[in-house]
């Protein structure tokens, strides 16, 4: 072990009241997600324009699309490694800069080999930039206001579907598709150079050991969050010394618990949002629509991703994390379960419009908040990152999945995939009993019945 930590950056941010500086972090971090975002789903849009041009076939365009996952898989974990051993600011600054730089060179592409090759790098890059803004916008957020804030992540986040629609709707068949790649890539490098101002986490300063960086970032903070004024004494000081942090740690008791429950929480939201989302046009067909009402009623089902970021606003710091988690799992089963018995298109919508908000308020208060809170700093992106695999590899397999199911029970089938995907995490919830609403991130082992986080798995891995 080495030095005694004597910062106490923890609990120094955690008793600041909001600032400027707390805006600014937000809008930056912000900034970025909504540009991965958007570059994932402009591919809609794009893959139809190369199609109609002759750019590409249908099979190549299965190709660009699965590729991007696979890019997404890689870039979660590796984003974690990054993050954790090198930095919040390096991850994110990364990543951004890698789908910024391959959307432009996008631009140019002479062919859909290219255009695929460069596809891949901007999954990475995609795949990499949740991972680190959830954790590091957690990580500066005092925790009474944490759950409403990782919300207004969640509504910029989530309306990138709309974002990519309504641009796309102008600009592909004014301009051409490749002018979607060129607003990302220019829209990232203005990002990153705005975000080279943006302050390296205390807390991971902190872990690692790097003191004076830690203690001059805080009193910079502490400053621009006072304005003068005289600031509440920290509630608790922690020393806490810089201990070995190797990835295996993640597996053994004490941590495995969290892993296992993060990433079942990743893996709910993308079947939720690929098996069910996604497949809302067909569904509606199924149900004797046309395709153009389909379309209709998809994109105005598809506004419940934004009120589902404002449930997850609304209940975030009023509920338990946990209660919250769980409440929201049943009312998505509950709806799934009603709505392939609904033929009236008035009911259709509502109760779907219902069912798609339910969804985005679990990627919101799970994929956003939940997920990150359960790691300590020293783990917290890897942690995040191995979610961010297993729900990548989810969302490849499950359009399959959903195919075979829909072919051979219809909607419900789909409904049922999902159903009991929720259910596995429900039980996980239920069986690590860790509550992380409103609770530092220092202290989110210490809830009635969790497993006592980083010392046991310390301890574990040094014999102790």
């Amino acid at each position: 072990m080495a030095a005694t930590q004597t910062v106490n950056a923890g609990a120094r941010l955690d008793r600041l009241p909001i600032s400027r500086l707390h805006w600014r972090i937000l809008w930056l971090i912000t900034a970025g997600a909504a540009l991965d975002a958007f570059d994932i789903y402009l591919a809609g849009g794009v893959v139809a324009a190369m199609l109609k041009e002759g750019f590409s076939t249908t099979q190549q365009n299965a190709v660009f699309i699965s590729t991007t996952f696979f890019g997404m898989l890689i870039g979660a974990g590796f984003a974690g490694y990054l993050g954790d051993r090198m930095g919040r600011r390096y991850s994110y600054q990364f990543n951004l800069a890698i789908f910024g730089l391959a959307s432009l060179a996008a631009c140019f592409a002479p062919n859909i080999t290219v255009l695929t090759v460069l596809r891949f790098i901007m999954g990475i890059g995609m795949g990499a930039e949740l991972v680190v803004a959830a954790g590091t916008l957690c990580e500066f957020i005092p925790p009474a206001y944490r759950g409403r804030w990782i919300s207004m992540l969640g509504i910029v986040t989530n309306a990138g579907l709309l974002l990519a629609s309504s641009i796309g709707f102008f600009v592909i068949p004014n301009l051409g598709w490749r002018y979607m790649f060129a607003i990302v890539g220019v829209g990232a490098l203005i990002v990153w150079v705005l975000r080279k101002k943006m302050p390296e986490s205390p807390r991971w300063l902190e872990a690692v050991g790097r003191l004076d960086e830690a203690e001059a970032t805080l009193r910079a903070f502490e400053q621009e969050a006072g304005q003068g004024r005289d600031l509440p004494p920290p509630a608790i000081v922690r020393q806490r010394p810089v201990v070995a942090t190797p990835f295996s740690t993640l597996f053994r008791p004490g941590m495995i618990g969290r892993t296992v429950t993060a990433a079942l929480t990743v893996m709910a939201v993308n079947v939720s949002v690929y098996g069910f989302v996604a497949w809302l046009p067909t569904f509606l067909l199924k149900q004797g629509m046309t395709i153009v009402h389909s379309l209709g009623f998809t994109t105005l089902m598809s506004f419940g991703s934004v009120a589902g970021a404002l449930v997850g606003m609304a209940v975030g710091d009023r509920f338990s994390r946990q209660k919250s988690l769980l409440a929201t799992c049943f009312a998505i089963a509950a709806l799934g379960l009603i709505y392939p018995n609904l033929h009236d298109t008035t009911e259709v919508t509502i109760v779907g419009f219902c069912l798609v908000t339910a969804i985005y308020t679990l990627v919101t208060l799970g994929l956003y908040a939940y997920v990150p809170e359960l790691f300590p700093t020293e783990y917290r992106l890897r942690g995040t990152g191995v979610a961010g695999v297993c729900g990548r590899a989810a969302s490849i397999t499950t359009p399959y999945l959903a195919i075979y199911l829909f072919d051979n029970f219809g909607v419900r089938g789909v409904l049922w995939m999902v159903i009991v995907m929720l259910a596995a995490l429900c039980t996980a919830i239920l069986t690590l009993r860790i509550e992380t609403a409103k609770i530092s991130l220092d202290d989110n082992g210490a809830s009635a019945g969790g497993e006592n986080g980083l010392a046991a798995a310390v301890a574990h891995d040094q014999g102790i």
